[in-house]
């Protein structure tokens, strides 16, 4: 596969993976995003922080296990 193309759906990936983890985890402790139309409501503005960062450590989590699987495949080279 073409390694950017491999990078590129692994960053989607762990992002929109991380963002619905958060979401979740958000609705579940009664933070939902969507609980208002206007986005202007506390419960609101920490479901979408908790989105953003869940998506944030999603995108980190995915670079980090990438880099470990090159570095793995280095070694064994």
């Amino acid at each position: 596969m073409n390694r950017a193309l491999f990078e590129g759906l692994t960053d989607a990936i762990g992002f929109v993976g991380g963002a619905l983890l958060a979401f979740f985890v958000a609705r579940t402790i009664g933070a939902d995003p969507f609980a208002n139309a206007a986005g202007t409501g506390t419960s609101s503005v920490v479901g979408i922080l908790m989105c953003g960062l869940g998506g944030g450590v999603g995108l980190h989590g995915a670079r980090f296990w990438r880099r470990s699987r090159e570095k793995r495949r280095d070694e064994e080279a």
